[in-house]
């Protein structure tokens, strides 16, 4: 015998209600008292009622469902991100759909037509580093359907975006550097592609220039993220006359790489090199020595793009506003930085 379907009607019969204030209150309708939303929600969990989204879908004219577009996966950082982003899709009554492009720019564009096809009502983005062209992303807007960036942004495109203050957190990370006595001091920068990577190399060279340090380009290496070309780069600044006696990188996952070559070429940290990483990711409070780094509000980054996000989806096209949100990143001074030389 099949079992019955829990439905709005069992609801409504059970609270002695319409059937129309049920839908109203599991839809978040707002002219549903909030003692009978609570009503509704209780019973509705009591009962194992599960909504018809495609029933809701064709009465709302939405999905319910934001779509989450990450590069990677392999770093904390992205994950921490996405659970402050689901938490405020929850409260809010949405689902989530999360690809990751896996740092590949065809891939990221497959994830956006994924996206496009299963209607999300909103979208959240931070590019890979190889995305170059956006008209895959610029097709949200053309479809009316609001989209978000964060920390890796699109700067053509006039959208509300979530970023850290990466060239203040950039210059303090140098600025210590630089405070404990070193003076030659490397920097492993990202994709030029990639704002967040010119923004922490605009910060390194802003720190430099207030304490007078003069820049030197052999000190600077740009690379594509791949961490299995740390090695080589590192290698190279390392058989520098003089050597650097200090590296600023532009994440922690290159910074933790840097750490172990630089160990297996019998170099002390920091005695010999200090090093500062960006990200405060899992791990770098944990590796010998641990980690000076810039610590991110990772989950706050989340939650503040999706309550971006769903303000949009509640308005209409012509409220929206390309607001940009600056968190605070705070340095986090750790043994791979101690002071080891006459401070300024």
């Amino acid at each position: 015998m099949k079992n019955h379907q829990i439905t709005i009607i069992d609801i409504a019969k059970e609270l002695n209600i319409s059937k129309s204030t049920v839908s109203r209150a599991l839809t978040g309708h707002p002219n549903v008292k909030s003692e009978t939303r609570k009503a509704v929600l209780d019973l509705a969990e009591k009962m194992d009622y599960q909504r018809n989204m495609l029933s809701i879908s064709l009465i709302t004219n939405k999905s319910y469902t934001i779509g989450i577009i990450v590069p990677e996966f392999m770093t904390s950082f992205f994950p921490q991100v996405v659970v402050g982003a689901q938490e405020e899709a929850a409260k809010a009554g949405y689902n989530v759909i999360i690809n990751q492009s896996n740092e590949n720019y065809k891939t990221e564009v497959a994830n956006s037509k994924v996206m496009l096809s299963s209607q999300v009502d909103g979208v959240l983005v931070s590019m890979s580093k190889e995305t170059r062209n956006y008209d895959h992303l610029k097709k949200f807007q053309r479809k009316g359907i609001p989209i978000v960036f964060f920390n890796r942004v699109c700067d053509e495109m006039m959208v509300p975006k979530v970023v850290v203050n990466d060239h203040d957190a950039a210059f303090r990370a140098v600025e210590h550097l630089i405070q404990t006595g070193h003076k030659r001091i490397a920097h492993l920068a990202g994709p030029d592609s990639l704002a967040i990577s010119r923004k922490r190399l605009n910060g390194y060279l802003d720190a430099l220039k207030k304490y007078d340090i003069p820049f030197s380009e052999d000190l600077v290496i740009q690379y594509d993220l791949t961490l299995s070309k740390v090695k080589i780069y590192i290698k190279h600044l390392m058989s520098l006359d003089p050597r650097p006696d200090a590296l600023f990188a532009v994440n922690d996952p290159t910074a933790i790489e840097a750490m172990q070559v630089i160990k297996k070429m019998g170099l002390r940290i920091p005695e010999d090199v200090a090093i500062v990483g960006f990200g405060d990711n899992y791990g770098s409070s944990f590796i010998e020595p641990s980690l000076t780094t810039v610590s991110q509000p990772v989950q706050e980054i989340g939650r503040t793009a999706m309550t971006l996000l769903l303000g949009m989806i509640n308005k209409d096209m012509s409220q929206w506003k390309a607001v940009t949100k600056s968190l605070e990143a705070k340095l986090i001074i750790r043994n791979s930085s101690k002071a080891n030389k006459k401070t300024l």
